[in-house]
């Protein structure tokens, strides 16, 4: 310990275990940094849109509607947001469901799960995320599906500031 402290000055250390705790102890989810959020969703054969709406301080309803050659399917999901090192950039996971058609099977329904990562851009209105969603379908010639997908949403609703940041909203 003697032999460390010598070749570290005191105050390095200091900030360095400052450091350690900030970046591991759970930060507050200040979650999203905006009310609503609209924009393309894509996984590579899928293309749609995809709308997320906070209902609650740090959870979202997000509505997905996905397109594709043979198929067409509606998603509905709620999800909870958890801040990573602040809430530009975000954890989420949630639990929904899907309603489809495919042209050669016919109609088809299921289950999902979601656990992405999203970052909010500084200085512009886009919030960019990925995900994965793993699927359990029904009446559908696949069982289970596990796509992941890259959405680019424009914020259209801001978070309202609060405290003294609230003079600033109108700028």
């Amino acid at each position: 310990m003697l032999f460390a402290m010598k070749l570290l000055p005191l105050p390095f250390l200091h900030y360095f275990v400052g450091f350690l705790l900030a970046a591991l102890l759970p930060q507050p989810a200040a979650a999203q940094k905006y009310r609503t959020a609209a924009g393309i969703r894509s996984d590579g054969s899928n293309y749609g849109i995809s709308i997320q709406q906070v209902f609650l301080p740090k959870s979202t309803i997000e509505g997905l509607g996905m397109f594709a050659p043979r198929e067409r399917s509606v998603t509905v999901l709620a999800e909870r947001h958890f801040g990573i090192l602040g809430p530009s950039l975000n954890y989420y996971f949630g639990a929904g469901g899907h309603y489809g058609n495919n042209r050669d099977t016919g109609d088809f329904w299921g289950f999902d799960g979601m656990v992405g990562v999203e970052y909010k851009i500084a200085f512009i209105p886009f919030v960019v995320s990925f995900d994965f969603k793993p699927t359990i379908e029904y009446g559908s010639a696949d069982w289970n599906r596990f796509p992941t997908a890259v959405s680019v949403r424009y914020i259209f609703l801001k978070k309202k500031k609060t405290g003294i940041f609230r003079a600033l909203d109108g700028l």
